[in-house]
C-alpha cells in the first residue's frame, strides 16, 4: 500500500515487495488508494508479472489518497475487517509520517503486523539516512535551478526559488549547494531578512551580476516568498527580483538510479523483516546498511541538518 504524497521510487518499492513475495512463495495483495482503499476493500492480487515495467515510472500505480475516515475508530474497524476477510496476515505501507502515525494507531487497536517504508521527497523521517524519492527530487530541483540561472545571468536578475520542505531543509540545502546558490534559507536556521539583504549586497560588491536564493517552503524569514521578494525590492535596488515556485514538479518524473536501488533494497528488506517475525517497524538505510527502526522512534524527531553542509554552503557562496 502507498499512502500520503507520492514520491519517485514508490513503484520500484512495490515491485521489490511483490517479487520478494513471489521469491518466497507468498501471496501478495495490492491495496489501491492507501488507507481509503483499505476501508473500501479495494484489493487486487499481485504477482511477479503484475509489476513489470514499473521500476522506471514515477508516482505509484497503486494510487494514493488521504482518508479522513481512517482517522475514526469506525473507519479503522472497516479496514481491519477487510484485511481479515481477505486473509491478509500483514501489511507493508509506503509513505511518510502521516502514514506511520496511522499504522501505529491501527496496530494499537487491532494488534496487526505492519512494516513501513519511508517514501517522501522531504527526507524528514528519523532513523534512515535517505527516504525514497529524495534523491530524484534533488536532481529535479538542481536541473530547474540550472535553467533559471541562465536567465538570471542574461538579465542580471535575482531569483528567489522556493522548493518543497515544510519542516525540513534537506532539499533546499543540498540542491542549493549543488546548483551554486548564493544563499539558502531553511526552517532550521533563522537568517533574518536584513542579514539576507546584507549578504546579497556583499555579493553585488564582490562582482556578482546575478544571484540565486533557494528558499525552503517552511522557512519563516517572511510571511511567504512573495512577501520576502517585496522586502528585497524595497531594500536592494541593484537587482531585478523574480520569484519561482517549483511546487509539485519536484514529486514527479522517473526515479533516479539511486532511488530505484534504495527502493528495491528496502522493499526486499520489508518482506525479510516480516518473515523474521518483526513488526511495527520502518525499514531504513543507515551507513548504506538496511536497518529496522521502531515506528515511534522514526517519528520522535526529524533528521538533523548537517552543520558541515551549512559551512560548505557559506564557504562556496563567497
Amino acid at each position: 500500500m502507498t499512502s500520503g504524497g507520492d514520491a519517485p521510487g514508490m513503484n520500484a518499492a512495490i515491485r521489490a515487495v511483490v517479487r520478494s513475495c513471489a521469491y518466497h512463495e507468498l501471496e501478495c495483495v495490492g491495496v489501491y488508494r492507501g488507507y481509503a482503499g483499505l476501508i473500501d476493500g479495494d484489493f487486487k492480487s499481485l504477482n511477479a508479472r503484475s509489476v513489470k515495467n514499473i521500476i522506471n515510472r514515477g508516482g505509484t500505480f497503486l494510487k494514493s489518497a488521504r482518508s479522513k475516515e481512517f482517522r475514526t475508530p469506525e473507519g479503522r474497524l472497516k479496514a481491519f475487517k477487510h484485511l481479515k476477510d481477505n486473509d491478509v496476515d500483514a501489511l507493508i505501507t509506503i509513505g511518510g509520517d502521516g502514514t506511520f502515525n496511522g499504522a501505529i494507531v491501527f496496530n494499537e487497536e487491532f494488534d496487526f503486523p505492519i512494516v513501513g517504508l519511508p517514501g517522501t521527497i522531504d527526507n524528514d523521517i528519523n532513523g534512515t539516512d535517505f527516504t525514497i524519492g529524495y534523491d530524484t527530487a534533488l536532481n529535479t530541483v538542481v536541473e530547474a535551478i540550472d535553467k533559471i540561472r541562465d536567465t538570471a545571468n542574461s538579465h542580471n536578475r535575482l531569483f528567489l526559488i522556493e522548493v518543497m520542505g515544510r519542516d525540513a531543509g534537506d532539499i533546499a540545502l543540498n540542491a542549493g549547494i549543488g546548483a551554486g546558490a548564493e544563499e539558502i534559507l531553511i526552517p532550521e536556521q533563522d537568517m533574518g531578512r536584513d542579514r539576507l539583504v546584507a549578504s546579497l549586497k556583499r555579493s553585488k560588491a564582490a562582482g556578482k551580476s546575478s544571484s540565486i536564493v533557494v528558499v525552503s517552503e517552511g522557512d519563516q524569514i517572511g510571511k511567504n516568498i512573495f512577501g520576502l521578494a517585496s522586502y528585497i525590492r524595497e531594500n536592494l535596488l541593484d537587482y531585478e527580483c523574480k520569484v519561482t515556485v517549483l511546487g509539485h514538479i519536484q514529486r514527479g518524473g522517473a526515479p533516479s538510479c539511486y532511488d530505484r536501488v534504495l527502493a528495491s533494497r528496502l522493499g526486499v528488506g520489508a518482506v525479510d523483516a516480516l518473515l523474521n517475525g518483526e513488526r511495527d517497524v520502518m525499514i531504513g538505510i543507515v551507513h548504506n546498511k538496511v536497518v529496522s527502526v521502531d515506528f515511534k522512534t522514526s517519528l520522535e524527531g526529524k533528521n538533523k541538518i548537517d552543520k558541515d553542509l551549512i559551512r560548505v554552503a557559506d564557504i562556496t557562496s563567497v
